[in-house]
């Protein structure tokens, strides 16, 4: 996949076209504060009651078109949209392949904005050209995983993340350039994997612009430990995953199993979890989440199926 833009991308970004200004009027629908994409949700929702801010992840339709699924957002309560790319989804390359001015008028046709990009096939160290194209449509998140040794505990691992943080650098200058952060999510046999690992990444980053992307699929479904990990990150936490392990998604199981995946369907209580995040007066965005087996299908048939199931998953969330 490709990162430069395609023609009619140049032409909509060149040096004084894409103006904050003229991305605004592409995007005149969607909040104004999207235009200022160093700005958090915090600012947009000022002094009201804490609430989730929800984004929604374009993998769970599988590979349905942009078309089809940038109209179900705002019907799942979300404003803005996570791309994802091959792999899980296609809608990155759906993206690029239609060229950056006509997705602008995609997403101005039905009101919704691009809020990040879920990209662990690029990895940590190849994120500098994304967050250009993010900044240009006012996103300020891309999620990817850590590199470095696996499995490693106490002071080993510690030090190992000390080097990834290192590493990171570069990419955090650019990522404060462009109001972008760079969540790392704690992925299964991976450096930061672990509770532990997490606390590291949160105490050792030197900028709010590298966070942690926290799903807790990956961890302990332990909803003291879970909460506690919520409280002792705090601002490091940059984005939050409403999913928990269910039954897993490595092996095909019936979709009733399948969906335990979703808040409210298994067995993990998130009301110790929300009361965390209220805690920490978290304001970055909820992603409701699961993973289908086989990759790259939607979670249910249709896309009004998958729409409805979020909503089951966010009605459950919003009454804790």
């Amino acid at each position: 996949m490709g990162n430069s833009p395609p023609t009619a991308a140049r032409g909509f970004a060149s040096s004084v076209a894409i103006t904050r200004r003229k991305m605004c009027r592409l995007l005149a629908a969607a909040p104004a504060t999207l235009c200022f994409p160093g700005r958090s949700p915090a600012a947009e929702k000022g002094k009201q009651p804490f609430a989730l801010q929800y984004i929604l992840a374009s993998s769970m339709y599988g590979k349905m078109k942009l078309a089809e699924i940038l109209p179900e957002v705002r019907k799942t309560g979300a404003e803005r949209i996570d791309l994802w790319p091959l792999g899980h989804a296609d809608q990155r390359e759906q993206m690029q392949s239609m060229g950056h001015e006509k997705f602008a008028e995609l997403l101005d046709r039905h009101n919704v904005a691009l809020g990040m990009t879920t990209r662990y096939d690029l990895g940590p160290l190849k994120l500098q050209d994304e967050m250009r194209v993010l900044k240009k449509f006012g996103g300020r998140l891309i999620v990817t995983g850590s590199v470095g040794p696996k499995n490693l505990t106490g002071a080993p691992c510690k030090a190992a993340v000390r080097q990834f943080v290192e590493r990171m650098k570069p990419h955090i200058a650019v990522a404060e350039e462009t109001g972008v952060t760079i969540g790392i999510e704690n992925h299964a046999n991976a450096l930061i994997h672990t509770p532990d690992s997490l606390r590291y990444l949160g105490e050792l980053s030197p900028s709010p612009r590298l966070g942690v992307a926290l799903a807790p699929y990956h961890l302990p479904q332990d909803e003291t430990l879970l909460a506690r990990l919520i409280e002792d990150l705090g601002p490091k936490l940059a984005h939050f995953y409403a999913w928990q392990y269910g039954q897993g998604c490595m092996q095909k199981l019936p979709k009733p199993q399948e969906l335990e995946q979703m808040p409210g369907r298994g067995r993990l209580d998130f009301r110790p979890l929300l009361a965390a995040l209220k805690k920490i007066d978290y304001s970055h965005w909820t992603e409701i989440f699961m993973h289908p087996v086989p990759r790259g299908i939607p979670i249910l048939e249709t896309a009004e199926a998958v729409t409805a199931e979020i909503n089951r998953a966010r009605s459950y969330l919003d009454r804790l």
